[in-house]
């Protein structure tokens, strides 16, 4: 229970207590900002040092190359093993970038512009991919249930763009949010978000195509592949992956069960399936638009 001073001599007393306080946290305040310019200037030194040490390398990488050629077999080994540590050296490097700021990507920098997503340690990664899953699993709980309201229940026309407009929103946040997970070092593949590049332009055309008896002969077809699609491919990975095996971290940990924390594919869905059902879904579009009379349209 916080205190409320009664009289005049402790309303005083409080005053002074909370001047003292104040000094404090001015204090804490200001060594804070001093440590933010400590890792700034960090954070410039080790990405500056590591781009000129990958540039020493790739040039002592192409000058073993041109040696090897007039070299004794021992010399051969020892190229052999230093070419080895340079391979090494880059993926220690690699790693060392995940925690460092860099350049967005194109699609960030287009989106967000050039502001800073790299999460400064591990705790922070992990709690970004955690809300990741927890937005996807209820994203979609509500587009399935959705999808299924639209396909079996109603027809509206206005409940339909309702439905394609969270569609487009939530592959578009997707694919946002992966972009950053990439940049914090999540192995996401290119398949994977380009299924959602496919599924945002295919929610697009659903949303913007006008009433008519052309959109009632692709309304129900793309419905059912959506009753289909969001569950197989969005629910988080968790629900889906083993019990860790003997000797990996659990599930606070870099892997779990085998599937890095910080990756999003499905481990129980060849890429070739997602991406193919996608496609095959724009070429129907294209195909059931050509097959339509132009009295229909």
């Amino acid at each position: 229970m916080l205190f409320s001073p009664s009289g005049l001599t402790e309303c005083f007393r409080e005053w002074e207590d909370l001047e003292k306080d104040y000094q404090k946290i001015q204090d804490t305040h200001r060594l804070y900002k001093q440590k933010l310019e400590e890792v700034a200037k960090l954070q410039a030194g080790c990405s500056g040092a590591i781009a000129r040490q990958r540039n020493k390398l790739k040039d002592l990488d192409s000058s073993l190359e041109e040696c090897k050629e007039n070299s004794s077999p021992e010399d051969v080994d020892a190229v052999a093993k230093i070419r080895d540590s340079i391979t090494e050296r880059e993926a220690a490097f690699s790693e060392m970038e995940t925690f460092l700021p860099k350049k967005n990507g194109l699609y960030l920098t287009l989106v967000l512009g050039n502001v800073n997503v790299t999460l400064l340690n591990k705790q922070s990664k992990f709690a970004y991919k955690d809300e990741y899953e927890k937005f996807k699993l209820i994203l979609t709980v509500i587009l399935f249930v959705f999808s299924f309201t639209c396909r079996f229940l109603f027809s509206s026309r206005a409940l339909d763009a309702l439905f394609n407009f969270l569609l487009v929103w939530y592959y578009c946040t997707l694919t946002i949010r992966e972009s950053i997970l990439i940049s914090n070092g999540s192995r996401i593949k290119g398949w994977w978000v380009f299924h959602h590049y496919v599924s945002t332009f295919l929610s697009g055309v659903m949303l913007t195509w006008p009433e008519g008896a052309l959109y009632q002969m692709f309304r129900n077809q793309f419905l059912t592949y959506c009753l289909y699609q969001i569950p197989a491919v969005l629910l988080p990975e968790r629900l889906f992956v083993p019990t860790p095996r003997a000797g990996r971290a659990t599930q606070h940990g870099p892997d779990c069960g085998g599937f890095p924390v910080l990756d999003v594919e499905r481990s129980h869905l060849p890429p070739s399936i997602l991406v193919l059902r996608s496609v095959l879904a724009a070429v129907q579009q294209h195909h059931t638009v050509q097959d339509v009379p132009a009295s229909s349209v």
